[in-house]
Parts: C-alpha cells; sequence; structure tokens
C-alpha cells in the first residue's frame, strides 16, 4: 500500500517517490518566503514613501514660483516649472558656489583629521600597554558629558586670541578631534585578535607596521562608517560657522541657505529650496562612495 503526502495546494505525493516529495516541499518553502518578504516589504516600503515626501516637496517647491510654494490644495507637479531658481543660486548675486567651496574644504578636512587622530587614538587605547590607559580612556569619554553649547564662549575667546576667528580654520581644528571617532575606533580594535600582531613582532615588525599593515586594512568598515559620520555632521553644522564666522566670504553652505530673502525681507521659499537641493548632492554622493566600500570591506572581513 503507497502512502500519500498531500501539500497546501491540493497537491499529492508518494512517499515512495522521494523526489516528488521534496519538490513539494521546496515549493512551500518558496511560497512561505514570497510571503515574509511581501508582509515586511510592503510595510517597509510605506515607511520609505512617507520619509521621502519632504524631499520631494522640497525639489517640487524649488521648480515653483514664490506664490505658489505654499498654495492649497499643494500642487506636487509645479504647473510653470522654474528652472531660473537653480540658474540665480549658482550664478546670481547670491551665488552659492563660494560657499559651497568653504563647506567642501571643511568638510574634507576634518574627515582627513578625524580618521587619523581617532585610529591612531584608538589603536593606542585599545593594543598599547602604558601606566594609566584606562583611566585617561574614561577621563577622554567623560569629555562628551559636557554640552558642546558650552564650550563655544571658551573657544570664541581661544581663537580670538589665536588670530583665527572669522577664518574656516577655527570650524576645522576642532572637528579634527572628537570623543565618539575614539570610542568607535577603540572598541573596534578592541574586538581584533593579536596573534597575526605578535607573529608580525616576532618576524621585526615595529608598531607602526603591525597598525599600518594588520590592524588598518580590517579596520575599513568602521572606518567608512565613522567617514560619513563626519562628513554629514561637517556639511550640515549650522550652529559652529554662525559663531565664529562673521564675513560673508567665509560662510559655509548652511550659513548661505539663509541670504535667500525676497523684497520684504523673508524667506524665499523657490530659491532656499533650489538651494537645499544642491546642499544635498555632496552628501549623497558621499554615502553611496562609502556604502560600497562599506559593503565590500565588511564581506571582505567576514571572509577572513
Amino acid at each position: 500500500m503507497t502512502d500519500t503526502l498531500t501539500t497546501k495546494d491540493g497537491a499529492s505525493a508518494s512517499s515512495s517517490d522521494p523526489e516528488a516529495s521534496l519538490s513539494a516541499r521546496d515549493a512551500q518553502h518558496r511560497r512561505r518566503r514570497r510571503l515574509r518578504r511581501w508582509g515586511w516589504g510592503i510595510p517597509l516600503w510605506i515607511l520609505a514613501i512617507a520619509f521621502l515626501m519632504p524631499f520631494v516637496w522640497m525639489i517640487s517647491t524649488s521648480l515653483k514660483p514664490d506664490a505658489d510654494a505654499f498654495a492649497v490644495p499643494m500642487q506636487w507637479i509645479p504647473e510653470d516649472f522654474r528652472w531660473e531658481n537653480y540658474t540665480e543660486v549658482l550664478f546670481g548675486e547670491g551665488s552659492v558656489l563660494p560657499a559651497f567651496a568653504n563647506s567642501v574644504f571643511v568638510a574634507l578636512l576634518r574627515v582627513l583629521g578625524e580618521l587619523a587622530t581617532a585610529t591612531l587614538a584608538g589603536y593606542a587605547f585599545a593594543k598599547l600597554r602604558f601606566r594609566g590607559r584606562n583611566v585617561v580612556f574614561v577621563v577622554y569619554l567623560a569629555t562628551s558629558l559636557i554640552p558642546a553649547q558650552l564650550l563655544l564662549v571658551p573657544r570664541f575667546v581661544y581663537f580670538q586670541q589665536l588670530g583665527l576667528y572669522d577664518s574656516l580654520w577655527a570650524l576645522i581644528l576642532p572637528g579634527m578631534f572628537t570623543v565618539l571617532g575614539t570610542f568607535l575606533m577603540r572598541q573596534f580594535f578592541v574586538s581584533q585578535p593579536g596573534e597575526f600582531a605578535e607573529a608580525a613582532r616576532i618576524d621585526g615588525a615595529n608598531e607602526l607596521q603591525v597598525f599600518l599593515r594588520i590592524y588598518l586594512p580590517n579596520a575599513m568598515p568602521m572606518i567608512s562608517a565613522l567617514a560619513i559620520l563626519t562628513f554629514v555632521w561637517s556639511w550640515n553644522d549650522f550652529e559652529t560657522p554662525l559663531v565664529f564666522l562673521s564675513s560673508p566670504e567665509t560662510y559655509t553652505l548652511p550659513l548661505a541657505l539663509t541670504n535667500f530673502t525676497d523684497e520684504t525681507g523673508a524667506m524665499a521659499p523657490g530659491i532656499t529650496m533650489a538651494a537645499a537641493v544642491i546642499s544635498i548632492i555632496p552628501i549623497l554622493v558621499v554615502f553611496l562612495i562609502f556604502q560600497r566600500r562599506f559593503v565590500q570591506a565588511m564581506t571582505e572581513s567576514a571572509l577572513k
């Protein structure tokens, strides 16, 4: 007598035919996976669309005349595309190109400085043995409890005495040293095994060679993530330039966005949104570039 297995779709497979039974089970697994994907995918797509709506509104407003920016009901697709908003932002009297160049200069130097100091300090706190290492690290972490706003006045006085007030270096130098960057790199280096480093030291490698050839290549995932965070923080920083910069020629992009007003002195929404659209392009480019390197580095680290 031959036993049969009945699947959910009504198909029956003989227990004496293992290939048919396996194919029926595979079909059930594929159906379940497909349902799980749709079950997770639909809510995530809804959330993604909800998060993208402000950006769609920003792009739509950047192509409208100022009179249509706050029209009710809202027009998602402008009746008359006003490309002149972008022309005025880029090449008009209040062009954002100088501020754009200042922001790029500040962000790049802050990223390079942050990666250099954070990786070296994190490696020292994680792998080098010296007296009071843990105490120094805890004290260093404790400085992050001080609100950044309390340090603005002392930094203002300090940079004014050094002659760095109203210069981009007043933004660059403090941004090269952050507690979070050092903490992230230290935690990563602590998790790395030390067998390869010990073997390299036995072969005659000094500490710098061990750091550059063994630990640093494995730290690329964390370095990529830290680079993205540092760039975004620097690019979007408004409070620090507002305190330390006073000349329009030294303005960064967040400060320059406040200069677009109409004849009444109020914000010009069309031009301002056009400048805002231009300001997010570098962030998207940097994120896409480093995201690819981040995934690649993570994959290589997992295979190793």
